[in-house]
């Protein structure tokens, strides 16, 4: 069982495991997945885009081969039955930021459960530290000869009479001496794994070599191989920030080229704001848990690097510190993609909300993202945030209004707020459509039907009043520009309505509709009628 850590990771895997002819589908409505799918392949294991898993999956994979080979023994199975299916792990370096990977560790080495890690370090965040060792004593400590022989040698000693087994002591206290003069002590071994490298990961006959003496060895065992991202290809060796990492469609011979004039994006209008803020506000520090540039804070990086935090793969880290800043007076905001903060929702709720800090969330691709995929959808932030106590959320509806509510977020809310955005274009409207502070706005007046718009979805309810003013029906469209706490005028203006629809890019139960829904329950009318909601 080959297991990816991040499904990035997995491209070529799925070239050779039968889907070389759809290849030219990927990323596309109705083709490959861009990560690994379960449901394209029997060889897809774990369906994934977040990092620093799959030790854990290595464990409890370990664990169930383990305890079926038991099973197996003790009923008289067959050869294959009693034939032992490998477990390889593939995580980079990178991944090693996160905390998730060292608990599996820890574990691993405990158990001692069989387990071959493949560290893939091509030294874009974080790469183990190993100090002087050098590839040739590592290789000689991980060759079955090498074990076998003192395994044998252990053995010969203890045999000697009286004194065999402190002789046995001495001997590993010989080696391990040995160990201290050639090499510093090795974090990996530390856990109880055993650690072989660093190999270069572009010489074939070399890593064959070191991954059939990694099957060889009857526990945990890291093979360290050190690779360059993009090698061999020059655009991608020549891309300093992601080596083409989530390049578009280009030509294959000549690389990317410079894209044309776009529409403008949610994420441009986060940079241009925070760094306006952080102009002006000497207390505001930006955190990104491994991606800088994917959420806006490059130039900001640049511009302030002394307020810049790259916590690694780490959203857990991420937010607990950003509340030990807001303890220490500090503005931390702190950037995330929206699928990416559910990892740390029990930090944003008893680190920051139980303590009522204000650290303000900026949450990028929020919603569903498209090509991205299943495991990429921020579709659970409003409904997990608006649970966290104090917490305000805000859904900026245009590019502007983004701009507005970074700058309302700081100066309004004493506790934690959060402003989320989708990966799609930004709409640009004129300064009489933009909101301000924690008030609704509404877009469009009608007296037959109320549409609530949240985020996004307010320029597809403009959309859809338009439709029915063409039949004759004229809605009131509503921005509710605050997800959480809701405008009561807002409200009361709905409350008016025999039909009530609202509109959000995430989930229905447990969502902001949910929440509108109840408020408008809660405003019937004195003959005890009131709206029909649609969320």
């Amino acid at each position: 069982r080959i297991l990816w850590d991040t499904g990035h990771l997995a491209y070529v895997h799925k070239l050779v495991t039968g889907r070389r002819a759809e290849f030219d589908t990927l990323r596309k409505a109705g083709g490959l997945s861009g990560y690994p799918s379960r449901n394209e392949s029997e060889h897809d294991w774990i369906e994934n885009s977040h990092a620093s898993t799959v030790l854990s999956y290595a464990h409890g994979l370990a664990m169930a081969e383990d305890l079926r080979l038991d099973e197996a023994s003790r009923h008289g199975g067959g050869s294959s039955a009693g034939r032992r299916r490998e477990v390889v792990a593939v995580i980079g370096d990178g991944a090693l930021t996160g905390g998730m990977a060292y608990e599996a560790l820890n574990n691993l080495g405990h158990s001692g459960r069989k387990a071959i890690v493949i560290l893939n370090d091509n030294g874009r965040s974080y790469a183990p530290t190993v100090g002087r060792l050098t590839a040739s004593v590592s290789r000689i400590r991980l060759d079955p000869r090498y074990l076998r022989q003192r395994r044998k040698a252990e053995e010969i000693v203890r045999q000697v009479p009286k004194v065999g087994q402190h002789l046995a002591w001495g001997l590993s206290g010989a080696r391990a001496g040995l160990r201290e003069m050639l090499e510093p002590p090795i974090f990996f071994e530390t856990l109880g794994v055993r650690y072989s490298g660093p190999f270069d990961g572009h010489d074939v006959e070399l890593l064959e070599e070191a991954l059939r003496n990694a099957a060889e060895f009857d526990g945990p065992v890291v093979v360290h191989v050190l690779t360059t991202k993009g090698k061999g290809y020059p655009p991608a060796e020549q891309d300093e920030e992601k080596c083409l990492h989530d390049a578009p469609q280009f030509n294959p011979e000549i690389g990317p080229q410079p894209a044309g004039p776009g529409k403008p994006s949610y994420t441009v209008a986060f940079t241009e704001a925070i760094i306006k803020e952080a102009e002006a506000r000497p207390e505001i520090v930006a955190i990104t848990a491994a991606m800088p540039g994917s959420t806006g804070l490059l130039p900001f990086q640049e511009r302030f690097p002394d307020r810049f935090v790259d916590v690694g793969i780490a959203e857990q880290h991420a937010v607990t510190a950003a509340a030990g800043m807001a303890m220490g007076g500090l503005r931390p905001v702190v950037a995330l993609y929206s699928t990416f903060l559910t990892r740390a929702f029990d930090q944003s709720n008893l680190d920051v909300g139980l303590h009522e800090l204000p650290v303000v969330y900026a949450l990028d691709r929020a919603g569903v993202t498209g090509p991205d995929g299943a495991s990429h959808h921020g579709v659970l932030d409003m409904v997990l945030l608006s649970k966290v106590p104090g917490m305000t959320i805000f859904a900026p509806s245009s590019y502007q209004e983004l701009q507005v509510m970074l700058h309302d977020a700081l100066d309004l809310c004493d506790g934690p707020a959060a402003i989320r955005w989708p990966r799609t274009a930004a709409r640009v409207v004129d300064e009489s459509e933009v909101g301000h502070g924690l008030s609704a706005r509404k877009g469009r007046h009608g007296d037959h039907i109320c549409l609530i718009g949240v985020g996004k979805m307010f320029g597809t309810c403009l959309e859809a009043a338009d439709l029915l003013a063409a039949d004759g029906i004229e809605a009131t469209v509503w921005d509710p520009r605050v997800a959480k706490p809701l405008d009561p005028a807002m409200l009361d203006d709905a409350a008016r309505f025999d039909q009530v629809v609202t509109v959000e890019d995430g989930l229905r139960e447990g969502g902001i509709g949910s929440n509108i829904a109840l408020e408008l329950a809660s405003r019937a009318r004195p003959d005890g009628s009131g709206p029909r909601v649609t969320v």
